[in-house]
């Protein structure tokens, strides 16, 4: 069949030459550690260079500590050989450049909806993440930034509020039509301030959206006025093709290195997000990097879409916060906000959203003792699940149901809040083999 031929995901794994890759979510994942933001750089600049089918082009995100990249079609499970040529060309790559792939850090997050009423409590998430339909269950963020979610049927209600709840924030203007838009498909509006909004949809899953107020800018600096504060700082600059993105992350992954600030440096075809990352922007050195940056791509010619930007975290109700928090740290792979009073738990390689706890009251006890209708999703490689089972049951979890293993294993923190642990490889073939058994 060529190169079109498609494969499952277990048989992209066993193909020879992508020992580096990994099936999650969406499409085969790599990560290659590397030394410097340029050194990371470097790799993206040769992936670049590949010849893609455009609706193929890899995601390719720069961290401090290596580079992140995805194959395959946006928002779709199928791979094929064409994919398994160029995991091996870009691995390739990686080895001349002296990168070093690491699987066992891959991972990839996805908040999951139980409704009643699905095309109801779609409509409403839609229109407060600005995010896109991926058939009739999944919306995805057209970014490939923010991690899916995915609306499956509930069968009893559960009224009372959840203890998982999503934050959003958008450029000011456009948290304003957000909300107006998630209201129109039936959300209600649970608690305002001055700064940001509490929006319900129809079944009472709540989002926190951000900011009301128009302080989203860093002041009337002109030198800075491509940034937008959406919890960091961060900015979007649109390309028309794959070289130009990535003559942009060459420049600002220099700048970072000099400056001792990392950046999150996404590059999709049609342009480069950049990225402070959750607070980061609080740092002394960051004015002058952000001037920096602007002026190269203001240099290149290149002209800031800010409508492009979003930010997502995710946040959890507990009674005992320190036991939930551990428990969430060891299942995610995360580390500790070092801040005194935060409690914020975030990736490593911040590919991922942060995650961070709230107090509730002990007098709640109904409400702890109802299944949320919000829960956790993650995608691990399939040589991976079992270690983050044990790491999750020995910080305070438990495994609630394991009927679906080996595709899933859910897991209940202290307070009864649920993970799954999601394994991609061996599903298809799984269900060809139960089909054929009925």
């Amino acid at each position: 069949m060529g190169d079109n031929e498609r494969l499952t995901a277990q048989r992209f794994q066993q193909a020879g030459g992508v020992e580096d890759w990994r099936v999650l979510r969406f499409g085969a994942s790599a990560w290659f550690g590397a030394a410097s933001q340029a050194a990371g750089a470097a790799l993206a600049r040769r992936v670049a260079e590949l010849s893609f089918d455009p609706s193929r082009s890899p995601d390719v995100d720069l961290r401090a500590d290596g580079v992140h990249v995805r194959i395959g079609r946006p928002g779709s499970r199928d791979l094929t050989r064409a994919d398994v040529a160029a995991a091996r060309t870009i691995s390739a790559a990686a080895r001349d450049l002296g990168l070093t792939a690491d699987p066992s850090t891959l991972q990839a997050l996805q908040l999951s909806i139980d409704t009643l009423d699905r095309p109801s409590v779609m409509a409403f998430w839609q229109s407060v993440l600005r995010y896109e339909p991926q058939g009739d269950e999944v919306l995805v963020d057209p970014m490939h930034r923010d991690p899916p979610f995915w609306f499956q049927q509930q069968d009893t209600p559960r009224p009372l509020r959840n203890r998982i709840h999503v934050d959003v924030a958008h450029p000011h203007l456009l948290t304003l039509r957000a909300m107006q838009a998630a209201m129109a498909a039936g959300g209600v509006q649970a608690y305002v301030s001055e700064h940001h909004g509490r929006l319900a949809d129809a079944e009472g899953n709540e989002v926190d959206v951000i900011p009301l107020a128009p302080q989203d800018t860093f002041g009337d600096d002109p030198d800075i006025a491509d940034w937008r504060e959406l919890f960091g700082g961060m900015t979007f600059y649109a390309v028309d093709s794959r070289g130009r993105a990535a003559d942009l992350a060459s420049v600002v992954a220099e700048l970072a290195d000099e400056s001792g600030l990392p950046l999150l440096i996404d590059l999709r075809p049609d342009g480069v997000t950049i990225d402070t990352g959750k607070d980061q922007c609080e740092d002394e050195r960051f004015p002058d990097l952000a001037r920096r940056v602007q002026a190269a791509a203001r240099n290149l010619g290149l002209t800031a879409d800010t409508d492009r930007l979003r930010f997502v975290q995710f946040g959890i109700d507990a009674v005992d916060i320190p036991p939930v928090r551990a428990f969430w740290k060891s299942v995610l792979g995360y580390e500790y906000d070092p801040r005194t009073g935060i409690t914020d738990i975030y990736d490593p390689h911040r590919l991922n959203p942060p995650v961070f706890f709230q107090q509730m009251p002990a007098s709640e006890e109904a409400r702890r003792e109802q299944r949320n209708r919000i829960h956790v999703d993650l995608y691990v490689p399939d040589d991976q699940a079992q270690a983050r089972i044990d790491a999750a049951l020995a910080a305070g979890g438990r495994v609630v149901y394991d009927d679906e293993a080996p595709e899933w294993w859910t897991l209940a923190d202290p307070e009864g809040n649920e993970v799954d642990i999601a394994v991609v490889p061996g599903r298809e073939e799984l269900w060809a083999a139960q089909a054929a058994a009925d």
